[in-house]
């Protein structure tokens, strides 16, 4: 800003009243932030006038806020570095960016509902780590916890009381567990309980949906959502021919191309495997009358029927989609949420089912870390803040009315957006919609949510960095997280 202290026309011999303005003057300017630019007016040294308003005060100061500039220099030169060290420079391909552009950031530290990056920069968060983080980050209840097991050893490879416990509160919540086996992610859950299905029924196919994700095995790579979507990929190149030759695949809500499946290939369907509510080609929301027919045919045709609940376990319910739609599948998987924030994963369902699992039975499936001590700690601890009365319903109110704002505020700038929630789970497309399979979701403007998504992180919100993801509400999120973060969405929807 420009400053002349003393204009030739103003000039008069000090006098105490001058002076004395003149010691104010530099007071302000010494405690005055940095981040506001200043002009000041010849009056100041004229005879002392009353408050104005407009910016302007008692020693004629007007204040103008200078716009923030995003700035993320040293993720950058991170990310530079990391890509000459791991593949894309991430450790999962979706943090890469690549469907958004721009570099991603990279983070420092974490808190409640707010991440931190290396270049000091805040945001509200909406990614969760991907859906654990459902009572927000960095829970001093469950980190106390965590200090109290980490004085006893990071990693038993043996039996622990928490293992019994974590066990139960998950047989306890979950409709179709009687039995569960802990694992170490989401994708090994999946794996095990392929398998399972297999050794159960002694039949080979199963069925997916187009764009459901149950990790990253061979057999579930067909037409699979998450990352695969993401980066625009055809089914996995390194996948033998064979294990994509058992995975058949059908429309998600739509009946009639299971039925089809089941009857052209008699009884040699082993399962039905499906998320309950899409969470991986985007949010979609299953007919109850969906889920309702695939346990009826899934009976009829002697499949196992499994609910994928990696993602929608304890989220958007304590005992899930199951719980919330009603409909009790013969197996689920489980993780993020029932880890706390640590690697886990679980597989579950008819005690029947799972007594084929060695020991008990002979269908192999082993883990060195499986039952990790800190792991369960943290999962108990996490079920335990859920299961307080209000929780749910906190989740669902806020989660509303986030999307209530956002929905609104692409509608008033003119851009077709559709969306929707359950509990603390939700998401939207850049298209009129409605979205109820993966064929509706493609039909999503991918372009102009690239710019939408930027524009939210240079306001300072942090969103999955793919059209094709969730969002994931915490119960650490305040109001006024919502409402700021529906100010920034007009202002971006506004300027794209």
């Amino acid at each position: 800003a420009s400053t002349t202290l003393f204009p030739p026309h103003l000039y008069r011999p000090p006098s105490r009243l001058n002076m004395a303005k003149t010691a104010v003057l530099f007071l302000a300017l010494a405690v005055l932030p940095a981040c506001y630019s200043f002009t000041l007016s010849p009056s100041l040294f004229a005879k002392p006038a009353g408050l104005t308003r407009g910016g302007r005060g008692v020693l004629g100061l007007r204040a103008a806020e200078t716009a923030t500039k995003h700035v993320t220099t040293k993720s950058a030169e991170i990310m530079k570095e990391a890509k000459n060290l791991m593949p894309g420079g991430v450790s999962s391909p979706v943090r890469a960016f690549k469907s958004v552009g721009g570099e991603p950031i990279v983070f420092d530290k974490v808190k409640g509902a707010y991440v931190f990056d290396v270049d000091g920069n805040k945001y509200i968060d909406y990614v969760g780590t991907w859906g654990p983080a459902i009572c927000g980050h960095c829970i001093d209840e469950v980190n106390d916890a965590l200090v109290e097991t980490l004085k006893k050893g990071t990693s038993f490879g043996a039996p622990s009381l928490n293992e019994n416990v974590l066990a139960k509160m998950v047989i306890d919540a979950v409709p179709s567990v009687e039995m569960v086996r802990f694992t170490n992610s989401g994708t090994e859950a999946c794996m095990g309980m392929l398998r399972l299905v297999r050794a159960y029924t002694k039949r080979d196919k199963v069925i997916k949906f187009e764009g459901c994700y149950h990790g990253h095995a061979d057999g579930f790579l067909v037409s699979a959502g998450s990352g695969v979507i993401t980066l625009g990929l055809p089914d996995s190149p390194g996948v033998p021919k064979g294990a994509a030759e058992s995975t058949l695949t059908a429309q998600y809500n739509d009946l009639k191309s299971v039925e089809a499946l089941l009857e052209a290939n008699k009884d040699e369907i082993a399962g039905i495997i499906l998320e309950p509510v899409v969470g991986n080609s985007g949010f979609i929301v299953p007919t109850k009358e969906f889920l309702q027919g695939l346990r009826e045919l899934a009976t009829k045709h002697g499949a196992v029927l499994v609910f994928d609940e990696v993602m929608t376990g304890f989220r958007i319910a304590y005992g899930g989609a199951q719980e919330h739609f009603g409909v009790t599948p013969d197996l689920t998987t489980m993780g993020k949420v029932i880890g706390g924030g640590l690697p886990v994963g679980a597989y579950g369902g008819k005690k029947e089912i799972m007594e084929c699992v060695a020991p008990a039975g002979s269908m192999y499936q082993a883990g060195t870390l499986s039952g990790n001590p800190l792991a369960m700690t943290a999962g108990i601890k996490t079920l335990e803040i859920l299961k307080q009365p209000g929780q749910y319903e906190q989740l669902d109110k806020n989660t509303k009315r986030l999307m209530e704002g956002i929905l609104g505020a692409a509608k008033e700038a003119g851009h077709a957006v559709c969306g929707g929630s359950i509990s603390g789970m939700f998401g939207f497309f850049f298209c009129e919609g409605p979205v109820n399979n993966f064929q509706d979701a493609m039909k999503s403007d991918t372009a102009k949510f690239a710019k939408w998504h930027r524009g939210m992180l240079e306001q300072g919100v942090y969103l999955a960095p793919s059209q094709f993801e969730a969002g994931f509400m915490s119960l650490a999120h305040t109001e006024e997280d919502i409402d700021a973060t529906i100010e920034k969405a007009k202002k971006v929807f506004a300027s794209i």
